[in-house]
């Protein structure tokens, strides 16, 4: 077994992923000063009990008491700096400590720091070190108060606890960095794949396009050269094929608002097919309902069939496409379909339903059905919006415009 073979076991796999305070700042923020104004007072405090204990000590002369507050502030003061060169802080500290019990307040800061900010190799090297120091100073500077096993064993214990609590907390923010970077490359992806179904969507809207308008216009230029060649043909063979060429550009004018209108790609284009518009509405919230759906259809228009086809049917895909989420996010609940509108004012069509109540297996999607709704909607000269609704549902609701 190799490295190369498991790229987790090397050493940049194990170490997890770079922190922002791993290289220091330049600046402080304002957490940043409460976080080391915390640490400061932390190691005082430590600091000013071990310095009351050496007090209270008949043994010991004014001027070690003396010798002791200085160094002890100079450690504490020394903490500023934990930030910039945390390793050798601590290793300077953990020197200290041996012969200066004030400085242990902030060796154990100092300990902290290493282990959040830099990785386990430099952790485990100062830790090892402050491991192996720890019995001196009790037996430099005995604690008369207790033995040279119990000052030993509570100093190995404070540094365990303090590199274990400090690596707990790089793991912590280690892995937030982690989720956060795994959702920003998320978004980046569903941000390309809803970029690429558009182009495609485009891509089909061109290749229909030119299949559909190819033999219009080929009729138009057909018909304008024979009159271009015959220029003194008799008037009624030049009225029949102004009639012609003025047919095939109205054709060729309603083919291409229609495929503008409508996102269908080549394996849909089948010609025997009748297409669906809004009269066939019905039939489609029929067949939800036969398929085990709960259904509410609210068409308030007065005559279905009057509606132009191309908005008619892409009010019949949204429809078709919403039913079809539906069904597979939030099985068991009723569905309800409202289309209103009329000439001048457009067509709207909301599809709404509940947030599930029962438990359910959901059904994977990728999404892509709703935008290619909307950019159908879109191009058709309306809008479409979907979302989560206020209930804990969803709803997409539409608005196609239907010239009077």
């Amino acid at each position: 077994m190799t490295r190369t073979e498991y790229p987790w076991l090397l050493p940049s796999a194990m170490a997890g992923p770079e922190l922002p305070g791993d290289r220091g700042r330049s600046r402080r923020t304002v957490r940043d000063w409460v976080v080391d104004l915390t640490a400061f007072l932390c190691a005082a405090g430590i600091g000013l009990a071990t310095l009351a204990t050496i007090e209270a000590d008949p043994t010991t002369s004014d001027t070690f008491v003396l010798v002791d507050s200085l160094v002890g502030a100079a450690a504490c003061c020394a903490l500023w700096f934990r930030r910039r060169w945390p390793v050798g802080l601590a290793v300077a500290l953990t020197l200290l400590s041996t012969v200066e019990p004030v400085a242990a307040g902030a060796l154990l800061v100092a300990l902290f720091s290493v282990a959040v900010h830099r990785p386990f190799r430099p952790v485990v090297l100062v830790g090892a070190l402050a491991l192996a120091v720890v019995p001196v100073q009790p037996y430099l500077r005995p604690d008369p108060n207790t033995s040279f096993l119990a000052s030993t064993i509570i100093g190995l214990l404070l540094i365990l606890l303090v590199l274990s609590w400090g690596m707990v907390v790089r793991s912590r923010r280690q892995l937030v960095v982690s989720l956060r970077e795994r959702a920003v490359r998320a978004e980046t992806e569903a941000a390309l794949r809803a970029e690429q179904a558009q182009r495609l969507a485009r891509e089909e809207i061109a290749r229909e396009m030119h299949d559909v308008l190819a033999h219009r216009l080929t009729l138009l230029s057909v018909h304008a050269g024979a009159l271009e060649f015959r220029p003194d043909a008799p008037p009624a063979e030049v009225a029949r094929a102004a009639g012609v060429i003025r047919d095939s550009a109205h054709e060729a004018l309603q083919d291409l608002r229609e495929i503008i209108g409508v996102l269908r790609g080549p394996r849909d284009s089948d010609g025997n097919r009748p297409q669906p518009t809004l009269a066939t509405l019905d039939a489609l919230v029929a067949e939800s309902r036969e398929a085990g759906m709960k259904v509410t259809l609210d068409n308030r228009l007065a005559d279905p069939g009057a509606v132009p086809a191309a908005p008619g049917r892409t009010v019949y895909r949204i429809a078709q496409e919403a039913l079809t989420n539906a069904r597979k996010h939030a099985p068991g609940t009723e569905v309800t379909v409202a289309v209103t509108g009329g000439p001048g004012q457009g067509i709207t069509v909301e599809v709404r339903n509940p947030a599930p109540t029962e438990p359910f297996t959901p059904v994977p999607g990728s999404g892509q059905g709703l935008i290619g709704l909307t950019e159908r909607a879109t191009l058709a000269g309306g809008r479409l919006d979907h979302g989560p609704a206020p209930d804990g549902g969803f709803e997409v609701r539409a608005w196609l415009p239907w010239a009077s």
